[in-house]
């Protein structure tokens, strides 16, 4: 059984769950591995000793976006004037 996953990886992520994120490309769900490892066992019922590989190839790797924040002036925002009038 071949699945493609997109990986997303970032060591600066605030949250260490957001660290490392395997998502499908089509849902954008988490797979659940376990979940994946019965459905190839069967539908018997029982404990099973599995040996599961596990084969990396990278097909393409997007760059990191930068984090940079976008700053505009104050003379370019659209303020209702509603907004300024209760400021």
């Amino acid at each position: 059984m071949i699945k493609h996953y997109i990986l997303n990886l970032n060591p600066t992520a605030k949250h260490e769950w957001d660290r490392c994120i395997l998502r499908d490309p089509l849902t954008a769900k988490r797979p659940d591995i376990a979940k994946l490892i019965a459905e190839a066992v069967g539908t018997d019922s029982g404990s099973f000793l599995v040996s599961v590989n596990i084969e990396v190839q990278v097909l393409e790797q997007a760059a990191a976006p930068q984090s940079e924040q976008l700053s505009l002036p104050f003379a370019e925002l659209n303020i209702p004037s509603q907004l300024r009038e209760v400021a």
